[in-house]
């Protein structure tokens, strides 16, 4: 226990409030991430559908494609169709918070012409797989985008919770007693000056009566 003296008992209150304050700030940091992690989810949610969406299709139509082009042809295009989208990792911030940033400098979506194949030899189940994996990575590349800040902003949002189970819950509760304690006992020993006192006083005035009495005896006696 703390020493029960009136400086510590201050000490603790102004502890008490500074714990308090921080509490605010941690709550009211809690609900911008939570407000910026419900801005993200929407469009983050919409993506993975749209993601399950384009990828069904496309696995439909590169299966048609593969019955009539064959495995062979449609595996050739792979050494005339790949490329470089210049994918970029920055590091960003958001309220102190750093998370990675994934940007495309080139869209992965191209015009048929753009393919670096003649499509007019091509069926159009062909050339519908091939665009809807393009979709596909475009997708991918936006959902790595939200996932990355999606998953820090989440992981902040859990440790201040933590944090402010523990202030609210230990730290405060602990204070406080700790207070209560410091004051009953200060209370306590007043109270006992307080009687001290008052004893003190009473056997003062009877030695003080006793003192006149004696004195008015004196006075009266032949």
């Amino acid at each position: 226990m703390i020493h029960p003296t009136r400086t510590n008992l201050l000490l603790l209150k102004d502890k008490t409030r500074s714990v308090t304050g921080s509490v605010g700030i941690l709550k009211a940091r809690r609900l911008a991430l939570i407000r910026e992690f419900l801005a993200m989810s929407a469009p983050f949610l919409r993506s993975r559908e749209d993601l399950k969406t384009s990828y069904a299709r496309g696995l439909a139509e590169m299966h048609l494609a593969l019955g009539h082009e064959g495995e062979e042809f449609v595996a050739s295009l792979l050494e005339v169709t790949g490329r470089d989208l210049g994918v970029a990792i920055s590091e960003e911030s958001y309220l102190g918070l750093g998370f990675r940033e994934v940007r495309v400098q080139e869209s992965p979506l191209r015009n048929p012409c753009q393919r670096g194949y003649d499509y007019h030899h091509t069926t159009p189940h062909l050339e519908e797989a091939i665009e809807l994996f393009e979709v596909i990575l475009e997708q991918m590349l936006e959902i790595a985008a939200y996932e990355s800040k999606m998953k820090r902003v989440g992981e902040e949002i859990v440790r201040i919770a933590r944090r402010i189970r523990v202030l609210e819950e230990r730290i405060l509760p602990r204070l406080h007693q700790e207070m209560r304690k410091i004051a009953q006992y200060i209370g306590e020993r007043e109270r006992e000056s307080y009687y001290r006192l008052k004893r003190f006083k009473r056997m003062m005035n009877a030695e003080a009566e006793e003192g006149v009495s004696s004195w008015q005896g004196s006075c009266n006696s032949p």
